[in-house]
């Protein structure tokens, strides 16, 4: 086929897609036009997988995709069909699966050989336009694969069905026993054996945040008084916000380090990172009181509400890694850069502060790190100079950001915002959560629906299990953050949703996909905690809360019955189950149930709010009764006869539905969260 100069994916929103629609390949979006093609034609289908801000997805489209010589082979021999990872999350994760059978391992870009009916037989990750380094150039790959099919079409379907043999097991349930705090004791230890004590983290290099294995550690100190889960939090929270895989201008953290001392990261920014991050920076200064753990929490939501906030009130989902065709080239800097930027004395503060050096730390560049203590407030010269350089780097080209929203990791955005709205007092986090909110419930919603990802004005793609678990849990601390009845009854009814469209009950599991979602090769049920909880882990913990508030027992076994299917993954895996093991502390624990009574906005009822939220109380569940709403949901056996008193916000703090004398000051409420047994073993 002769090339047109611009391919199909023109049409596609995507901003991934897009990147590609001026390759000479025929690309395709997967769908019924292209699959019908390969069927018609008998060709394979060559699957290509990537996502915006992966920078080998951009090396191998400028070696290969771009290259009219390969196209052309590309062309002539496939069907060839490019998917945005982040807007197909249930292709991305059945086909990764296959390619880590056949490969062993896998990544992104995922390249996978694909017969006409969509089964894989060959696949790998990034390929070389020419042979290097002990792996085969593409075009060999693709004329083998191509003869593969043709000329041995035998051996082909039999390597298919091995793959399908090989995936099928996975999605068996292990027997029942017992889930006990010896699970999250056996965890806790396994993570202490690969703590690095230098340098904080887990293993080696490359080093990323994980978060919710921090949570997890942060719950341990809670649960028992453990002082080496605490000293892991703290410490690699501390190397993490000096090092360079923290923006140390404007805030916000990169992807992961690619050391390990937390220096040189890939560049790239991801929604989710940044909204997990800061409320374990939160949790930590809850427990702590180190206030340097709250500033950087600040920092990055700061940035986030600046850079990554779309004027319809969702987030955007990435900052790419690459700028002028160089990882890093927006954020690295010579002495000489920052000198002509700010001037020799401001330099001289930041260099000193930074450790800039003429020789840098990075391709003969610097990445700015803090070399000596991380600080509460920064000193006013370093405040002054940062912003003077910022201020320079803003003109600078910018990396390209993608700008569809997607719900699950919007889901994530929402709870942290809600949540550190009340722990640092700012009525415009409280704002933007409520924009956010009223986003995924407007824009993202289709005949009560939720859909997965919401680009040029419009929202695509049935929702997922992560997006359901996900908006519900932050609709539900949206709740808890204003006592808005609205979001409190969407989060119920996602709850529903939830168990309804994806709950397999004969055989006690989550899977991805409803029944309006595409019917693949096989179903697919993502059980691992990643960067991102897993659709499962998540659902499970929202379920657990909500049965607690609504005193359905049918969520709560769903998710007790969830857990007990990941016992054996929890127990061998902690490093990939951190929600999952957060979700059994929570399980496992008495949580406190908490009424507030009061009119939603006013400073008493979020001084009331505040009061709640000046202890870090992980297991507990919060509704608000709205006196000055008609919608307030006051119909749940929690709110019975729970109202205000002498015309005051009022706080009932619960244990097992039995409650303390009301407490309507913030003092008092405080005082009742304090006394709270810190340590439960």
């Amino acid at each position: 086929m002769k090339w047109q100069g611009r391919n199909r994916l023109s049409n596609e929103t995507s901003p991934y897609l897009l990147q590609h629609a001026d390759n000479p390949v025929d690309w395709y979006p997967w769908g019924d036009e292209a699959l019908a093609r390969a069927r018609d034609e008998d060709k394979p289908i060559l699957l290509s997988i990537g996502y915006s801000a992966c920078h080998w997805c951009h090396v191998m489209a400028h070696e290969s995709f771009e290259s009219r010589d390969i196209a052309q082979l590309m062309n002539k021999l496939y069907v060839n069909i490019k998917v945005d990872r982040e807007e197909r999350p249930d292709l991305d994760t059945v086909y990764m699966e296959a390619v880590q059978t056949i490969a062993g391992r896998g990544g992104w870009p995922l390249t996978v050989f694909l017969t006409p009916d969509g089964k894989p037989y060959f696949g790998g990750t990034y390929f070389p336009p020419e042979d290097r380094h002990g792996m085969p150039g593409f075009p060999r790959v693709l004329q083998a694969m191509s003869d593969a099919y043709r000329d041995r079409r035998g051996d082909v379907e039999q390597a298919a069905r091995r793959v399908m043999a090989a995936l099928e097991p996975r999605t068996a349930r292990p027997g029942a026993a017992p889930l006990t705090t010896g699970l999250l004791d056996s965890a806790c230890t396994s993570l202490n054996r690969v703590f690095d004590r230098a340098d904080g983290g887990f293993g080696q290099a490359p080093k990323f945040p994980q978060p919710m294995v921090l949570e997890l550690l942060l719950r341990q100190y809670r649960r028992t008084g453990d002082r080496d889960a605490l000293q892991m939090v703290t410490q690699t929270l501390d190397r993490m916000a000096r090092g360079g895989i923290y923006d140390q201008l404007s805030g916000g953290f990169h992807r992961y380090a690619t050391d390990s001392q937390w220096l040189v990261p890939h560049f790239e920014k991801m929604l989710y990172d940044n909204a997990l991050l800061p409320r374990i920076y939160l949790y930590a200064y809850l427990v702590t009181g180190d206030a340097a753990f709250r500033r950087i929490a600040g920092e990055t939501i700061d940035w986030m509400l600046r850079e990554m906030s779309s004027p319809e009130g969702g987030f955007y989902s990435t900052l790419d890694a690459d700028t002028e065709g160089e990882e890093g080239r927006f954020y690295v800097w010579t002495p000489q850069e920052i000198r002509a930027a700010i001037g020799d004395r401001q330099s001289a503060v930041l260099e000193d502060y930074y450790g800039v050096t003429a020789r840098g730390n990075f391709e003969g560049r610097n990445i700015l790190n803090i070399t000596g203590a991380l600080a509460a407030e920064e000193p006013a010269a370093v405040r002054e100079a940062k912003a003077a350089l910022l201020e320079k780097r803003e003109t600078r080209i910018r990396p390209g950001r993608d700008e569809k929203v997607l719900a699950s990791w919007n889901g994530l955005m929402l709870s942290t915002l809600a949540e550190a709205a009340v722990i640092l007092d700012r009525e415009d986090l409280l704002e933007a959560a409520a924009a956010c909110g009223s986003f995924l419930l407007s824009r993202m919603m289709h005949a009560g629906h939720l859909r997965h990802a919401y680009s040029h004005g419009e929202a695509r793609i049935e929702g997922y299990l992560e997006d359901y678990a996900l908006v519900a849990g932050g609709l539900l601390e949206l709740h808890q953050a204003t006592l808005g009845g609205r979001w409190l009854r969407e989060a119920i009814r996602l709850a529903g949703a939830i168990v309804e469209h994806f709950w397999d009950e004969p055989a006690g599991m989550f899977y991805d996909t409803g029944e309006h979602h595409e019917n693949l090769f096989m179903r697919p049920s993502s059980t691992l905690d990643t960067a991102l909880p897993s659709g499962a882990s998540a659902a499970a913990m929202v379920l657990l809360k909500i049965g607690r508030l609504t005193q359905n027992a049918g969520l709560h076994e769903v998710a007790a019955r969830s857990l007990q299917g990941m016992h054996e993954t929890m127990t061998k895996y902690p490093m990939g189950a951190g929600n999952w093991l957060c979700t059994l502390d929570f399980y496992l624990s008495t949580p406190r149930e908490v009424v507030i009574a009061g009119p939603a906005g006013s400073r008493d009822t979020m001084e009331m709010l505040q009061a709640l939220s000046s202890t870090w109380v992980p297991n507990k569940v919060v509704c608000g009764v709205d006196t000055q709403d008609p919608a307030a949901v006051t119909d749940l056996p929690l709110t019975s006869n729970k109202g205000m008193i002498d015309d005051r916000p009022t706080a009932y703090l619960c244990e097992n539905y039995s409650c303390r004398a009301p407490a309507t000051s913030p003092e008092t409420l405080r005082e009742q969260v304090a006394q709270l047994p810190q340590f439960r073993d």
